[in-house]
């Protein structure tokens, strides 16, 4: 019954996988997309990381030229966030690389955006663009939209009914508990409403269809008035929605609405 997949492709350069610890080949990423087409998936998607130390706007640009000359549906792109405890991590702390570059990792996502534009790609989620509603990740949807999934393995993550879970990261953790018959889950949370409502707006900000406008107006109007007018937001329909600046700018936006 699965009817889509997903390649992390991430670049088409070698030294930039080389630096993100990714040991596949660029060439074998195309090549199981093709697999996946001839398989019969009907939709197919390619995931890319931009930003990383050494990277220029030509590294990137061959990266996107890539990915679409695949024929994919959906693409995501993401920057470099830089995870203590890895090795790119440790190499920048001892200045063996430079720290990424918050203007240089905004380039990016402008020509990302202006590319897939080009190519018939809609934005429907600050990082995820699609050719068609059909091909939209409907399991990361659901993330968006802060409804329930139930979330199977060591970390994963569940939520149902305004409860959230998690199990055991480790695998031998998880694996003892579940055979032992027992919960893998390691913790778990109950939000209040600011927290939900804080939650909902931090999600739905993110995606095309915007964020819902308090029917009551107030001060959360006047707030969007404040985005809309520099040009952070535009207002559709009793909705506020994140131009390309105000994507880049998302954390400041919910910030101010919140």
């Amino acid at each position: 019954g699965a009817t889509r997949i997903s390649f992390g492709m991430q670049s088409i350069r070698p030294r930039v996988l080389q630096l993100l610890d990714r040991t596949h080949d660029p060439g074998r990423a195309l090549q199981a997309v093709a697999e996946a087409c001839s398989a019969g998936f009907d939709h197919v998607s390619l995931d890319l990381i931009y930003g990383t130390p050494g990277e220029t706007a030509g590294d990137w640009a061959a990266t996107l030229d890539a990915a679409l000359s695949t024929g994919v549906d959906h693409i995501s792109a993401y920057a470099l966030g830089i995870e203590p405890g890895t090795k790119l991590a440790a190499r920048i702390r001892r200045g063996e690389l430079p720290t990424p570059d918050g203007d240089e990792a905004a380039d990016r996502y402008e020509s990302a955006d202006a590319r897939l534009h080009a190519a018939g790609f809609d934005w429907y989620e600050i990082s995820n663009w699609a050719r068609s509603a059909e091909a939209r990740c409907r399991h990361n949807l659901l993330y968006w939209r802060n409804h329930d999934w139930w979330g199977v393995g060591p970390g994963a993550h569940s939520h149902l009914d305004g409860m959230r879970w998690w199990n055991h990261d480790a695998p031998g953790v998880w694996a003892d508990a579940v055979l032992d018959g027992g919960s893998p889950a390691a913790g778990h949370e109950v939000l209040d409403d600011a927290q939900r409502r804080l939650e909902d707006l931090m999600l739905g900000i993110r995606l095309s269809d915007g964020w819902r406008l308090s029917p009551e107006g107030g001060g959360e109007a006047s707030l969007a008035d404040g985005l809309v007018a520099d040009g952070l937001v535009a207002r559709r329909n009793g909705r506020v929605v994140l131009t390309r600046t105000g994507r880049i700018l998302a954390d400041q936006v919910v910030r101010r609405l919140s």
